[in-house]
């Protein structure tokens, strides 16, 4: 911790304990807006793989062309020779284990399990100087972490148990090198630490372990940013950070209204955030703004009044104009949205781009009779739909050009 203290202090950054956030990190100077604070490469990264990413991507820098799978474990792909160069210290051994695994728990090594694996690895290359360490990339880092284990209920402990096993299969490491109960904490650790890798749209690419920045403590209303460049994760200033002031990111999106932040907070982080946005959680301005962000619109199209549900629970009441707007009636559009949405994902999980663009344009009329024009709901079709309109036309251009 002495050495992770001395290297952050190099970069005008400083690692504090206290009592009510744990570690936290402030600022040894001042940072202009737009400026870098902090940037790391993932301790262990790995591509991510499922319904809403089913590509495969390339293992090191999650790229989806010219990809060429490993020869020998037929799990991992790289899109260029340099790109395996780069991930080989780790896959060497990776590359072993995965080898002996039988093709139908293959079926079974989720983006978590893999993460897990490739983190005993290093860990284990690192012990036996196999693989450089330095006082900001070392498993001492990760062993820092908090896990939030006695916070975790009984259903996932159980789940953690089941993953912590089948990654003592693939290993197959004596007992004196592994620790079931310990891969099992690390899974806790994991899924309050991680980082989802995304694209400059947004995009997810991968999940990355990135020890340091996880210091970084959260706020509703941040004063800096997470993105990625490539696999690099970099903070930077969103305003003017003074020097002695604590860094501090979004863990979760800040458009929801404050009850879905801290929802989504305790669910996953396992704290309730106390920053000058949720303390008014309950007020007027926080009623009203949440009533817009994930509320209904009034039924006059003409007017724009945010709505509250009535005394009687009949419906909602626009709070511009009183037009009380009848519960079942929402929740018939409500129904032909939950339809619409169901047949827009498997449209372009399929790869039906032409017909998902049709669903989420109706989904989109929907939303407009349906929520509020500032709703974050709508704001969402309306850039996926702009995607899937993009993809399609590309698409459409690449046909004609052949």
């Amino acid at each position: 911790m002495e050495e992770l203290k001395n290297a952050l202090n190099d970069k005008r950054l400083q690692v504090l304990t206290l009592p009510e956030k744990g570690r936290c990190l402030f600022t040894s100077r001042d940072f202009s807006p737009g400026e870098v604070i902090i940037s790391e490469n993932p301790y262990v990264s790995v591509p991510n793989k499922n319904r809403e990413s089913p590509q495969w991507k390339c293992e090191w820098c999650f790229s989806l062309a010219n990809l060429k799978k490993c020869s020998a474990c037929h799990v991992v792909w790289y899109c260029s020779s340099k790109c395996q160069k780069s991930d080989w210290k780790l896959h060497r051994v990776e590359c072993q284990a995965l080898s002996k695994v039988d093709k139908e728990r293959v079926k079974s090594l989720t983006p978590s399990i893999r993460l897990m694996v490739k983190l005993y690895l290093r860990r284990k290359l690192e012990n036996e100087k196999m693989f450089p360490s330095t006082a900001t990339e070392n498993y001492k880092n990760v062993e820092a972490l908090v896990s939030h284990i006695s916070d975790v209920d009984e259903k996932q402990l159980v789940l953690y148990a089941q993953m912590a096993n089948l990654v003592n299969l693939i290993l197959q490491w004596p007992d004196s090198e592994i620790n079931i109960k310990e891969v099992a904490e690390n899974f806790s650790k994991l899924a309050c630490n991680a980082h989802t890798i995304c694209d400059s749209e947004l995009r997810p690419l991968g999940t990355g372990l990135y020890p340091v920045i996880s210091i970084i403590n959260h706020s509703c209303l941040p004063n800096s940013v997470l993105v990625f460049e490539g696999r690099l994760a970099v903070v930077r200033a969103v305003e003017h950070i003074p020097k002695d002031t604590e860094v501090l990111i979004s863990y979760v999106e800040t458009a929801g209204s404050t009850i879905t932040r801290q929802k989504a907070l305790k669910e996953q982080y396992f704290f309730s955030c106390t920053c000058p946005r949720c303390i008014k959680m309950g007020q007027s301005d926080d009623i009203r703004e949440s009533a817009i962000l994930e509320g209904y619109c009034c039924k006059n199209s003409g007017c724009n009044g945010f709505l509250l549900r009535d005394s009687d629970d009949k419906g909602f009441v626009c709070q511009q104009c009183g037009l009380l707007r009848d519960k079942e009636e929402i929740k018939y559009i409500a129904s032909e949205l939950k339809i619409m949405s169901e047949k827009a994902s498997l449209s372009l999980f399929s790869g039906y781009i032409n017909e998902a663009g049709k669903a989420y344009k109706m989904i989109e009329k929907l939303q407009v009779k349906l929520y509020h024009s500032f709703s974050i709901n709508l704001m969402r079709t309306r850039e996926t739909l702009l995607k899937v309109l993009i993809t399609f036309k590309t698409f459409f251009v690449i046909i004609c050009l052949h």
